[in-house]
C-alpha cells in the first residue's frame, strides 16, 4: 500500500453495511473494519478486519491510533455512532460533536434535550429499576410507549393502551438495553396516516437534502416496525414546512456540522411536530440507496466524503417521485419455500435484494433484523403508489414449507 493512500475505519460489517465498505474502496481508500461478529460479510470485502465490538470506544481508539486512520464511519448504526464520534474527536478528525451524538443515541437524554430547547415532547421518564417504573406508571396518561433508551430497529418497544402486560413490556425493554435503562412516555396520536421518517443530509450546519418519506407499517406483525418507505411524504405543505423547520432547529441547537441523520417525526392532531427518534447516522433498511435513486446522487459516497473531510457541496437537492421500498417479511416462523410477487406489483419493482433462499429458516417479523430482503419500487403517479402501498400484502406472499 502506498503512503499516499488514506485509511478509513468502518464500524460494522453487516449485509446492509457492506455498501459503505464497497463505496470507500471504490473511492480509493484503504478500508479497515471492526465488528464483533465472526461471520460478518464485510470482513471479506474490507482490506483489514478486527473482530472487536464497535461499542468498545477505547479498543476502537487503540486500533485507530495503530492504523493512523484518516476518517471513521459508523454507517447505519446507532450503537456504533458514539464510538465513531469519540474516536474522531480524540484524533481531531471530521465529526459531529461527541456530546450531540451521545444525546441523540440515548432516548431519555434526547427527551430532556428536546424539552429544554423548546421542542414538542411527550411526557416521558427514564427508569433503571422495574419496581420504580411500576410505582410511577400512574403518573402517565394512556396510551404509553415503553422502550430501551439505547436500542434501534424498534427492538424492545411496546405500545400499551391498557396496563395489562405492563410488567412483560418493561422486562422486554430492559432485555434490549445495553445500559439497563428504559424510557416510558405518553403515546402521541398522529394526524396523518403515516409517521414521517427517512434521512436528511447536513452540510456546514444546513440541511441540503430532505429525504422525508412516509413510514409504512403492517398491523399483522409489529405495528411499530417499519415495513417500507415511500416518497414523497403525504403531508400538507404547512405541516411539511413545520417538519423542516423543526429539523433545522434541531441540527442548529445540537451543533451538528455535516453528514446524514436518520429521522422519525409525528405531526399530531393539533399540527404540532414531535421529533420521535433522530439518529446521527444513515438509516437502515437501505434508505440511502433509495434516496440515491430519488435524488439522483450517491448518498453513501456523500457519507464517506464527509468523514474523510472531502467537499460534498452545499447545493439544495430536489427529489423525484414516486419511489418506495418494501421490507419482505413473514407473519409466521418456518422454512422458506418461495416469495411470490403478483404480476401487478412486479411491473413496478426496479430492484430486489433478497437475503433468504428456499430452505432457510425465517422468523416472525418482530423487528427490522427479521426482514427477508428489500425490494425497490417506482410508481407512475401518487394514486398508484398509495393504492399499492395500502394493499402490499395482497401482492407479496411469503410461502413457507407446508403451505398449500
Amino acid at each position: 500500500m502506498g503512503y499516499d493512500v488514506k485509511k478509513i475505519l468502518l464500524l460494522g460489517g453487516s449485509a446492509q453495511q457492506v455498501v459503505a465498505i464497497e463505496t470507500a474502496k471504490r473511492m480509493g481508500y484503504y478500508t479497515i473494519l471492526c465488528d464483533y461478529l465472526s461471520d460478518n460479510p464485510g470482513q471479506y470485502i474490507s482490506d483489514k478486519f478486527y473482530q472487536i465490538s464497535t461499542t468498545d470506544k477505547e479498543a476502537v481508539l487503540a486500533i485507530a491510533l495503530q492504523e493512523q486512520i484518516d476518517g471513521i464511519l459508523a454507517y447505519a448504526s446507532d450503537p456504533a455512532a458514539p464510538t465513531a464520534a469519540y474516536v474522531a474527536e480524540k484524533l481531531k478528525l471530521p465529526t459531529n460533536p461527541y456530546s450531540a451524538v451521545e444525546t441523540l443515541c440515548n432516548k431519555d437524554k434526547f427527551r430532556m434535550f428536546l424539552s429544554s430547547h423548546g421542542f414538542n415532547v411527550p411526557r416521558a421518564k427514564g427508569f433503571m429499576d422495574k419496581e420504580k417504573a411500576l410505582l410511577e406508571i400512574g403518573g402517565f396518561n394512556l396510551p404509553i410507549i415503553i422502550k430501551p433508551v439505547d436500542s434501534s430497529g424498534s427492538k424492545g418497544v411496546t405500545v400499551l393502551h391498557g396496563l395489562g402486560g405492563l410488567g412483560r413490556a418493561i422486562d422486554d425493554a430492559f432485555s434490549y438495553s445495553r445500559g439497563h435503562r428504559i424510557i416510558i412516555e405518553e403515546f402521541i396520536e398522529r394526524k396523518h396516516p403515516y409517521l414521517i421518517g427517512g434521512d436528511i443530509f447536513v452540510v456546514n450546519g444546513k440541511v441540503i437534502q430532505w429525504g422525508l418519506m412516509n413510514c409504512h407499517r403492517d398491523d399483522r406483525v409489529n405495528r411499530l416496525v417499519p415495513v417500507g418507505k415511500s416518497y414523497p411524504p403525504l403531508l400538507e405543505e404547512n405541516n411539511l414546512q413545520s417538519v423542516r423547520d423543526t429539523l433545522q432547529k434541531l441540527v442548529t441547537d445540537l451543533g451538528i456540522r455535516s453528514g446524514p441523520m436518520n429521522v422519525e417525526l409525528i405531526v399530531d392532531r393539533h399540527n404540532r411536530v414531535f421529533p420521535i427518534d433522530i439518529g446521527p447516522r444513515s438509516g437502515g433498511n437501505m434508505i440511502p440507496e433509495l434516496l440515491s435513486m430519488i435524488f439522483n446522487c450517491d448518498v453513501v459516497k456523500m457519507s464517506v466524503q464527509t468523514v474523510m473531510g472531502e467537499d460534498v457541496g452545499n447545493d439544495i437537492r430536489e427529489g423525484h417521485p414516486y419511489f418506495a421500498t418494501q421490507n419482505l417479511h413473514s407473519d409466521r416462523k418456518g422454512i422458506l419455500n418461495r416469495i411470490d410477487f403478483s404480476p401487478e406489483i412486479q411491473k413496478y419493482i426496479i430492484r430486489k435484494n433478497i437475503y433468504k433462499k428456499p430452505g432457510d429458516y425465517v422468523d416472525f417479523f418482530g423487528n427490522a433484523a427479521n426482514a427477508l430482503g428489500i425490494i425497490f419500487l417506482r410508481f407512475p403517479d401518487q394514486d398508484t403508489m398509495i393504492k399499492m402501498e395500502e394493499n402490499m400484502n395482497a401482492h407479496i406472499t411469503i410461502v413457507l414449507r407446508g403451505d398449500k
